[in-house]
């Protein structure tokens, strides 16, 4: 399976943007699906995923502002980003958790910059 992440792009504080992530094959071959980010000089954090069932988490920084959801028909799930702050800048990378002996797949990153 592969996952392709695209939506991001440069927008001001307090703006939005929707990130999705097309997988191709079947959405449901993935255990979980989540976003991660990569700011310049942070180490890798999350920022929210899904699980099957639908069960969701957050990180602390983002709870409140973001919202991870999925369409199964398009095989596509997606990262409702609102009230940007300048610290949401940096690389966020789809991931898919297929289970052993697949393990997580990531994909591309797309480039978010938030200015002030």
């Amino acid at each position: 399976v592969q996952l392709q992440a695209s939506g991001g792009g440069l927008v001001q504080a307090e703006g939005s943007l929707r990130l999705s992530c097309v997988v191709s094959g079947s959405i449901f071959s993935l255990n979980t699906m989540g976003w991660y980010r990569q700011a310049p000089g942070k180490q890798r954090e999350l920022v929210a995923a899904m699980t099957r069932s639908g069960s969701t988490n957050y990180g602390d920084s983002v709870k409140g502002r973001f919202t991870i959801s999925r369409d199964n028909a398009k095989n596509t799930f997606y990262l409702q980003m609102n009230n940007l702050k300048t610290d949401d800048t940096g690389v966020y990378y789809c991931n898919g958790d297929r289970g052993p002996p697949w393990g997580w797949t990531r994909g591309q990153g797309t480039l978010v910059t938030v200015s002030s």
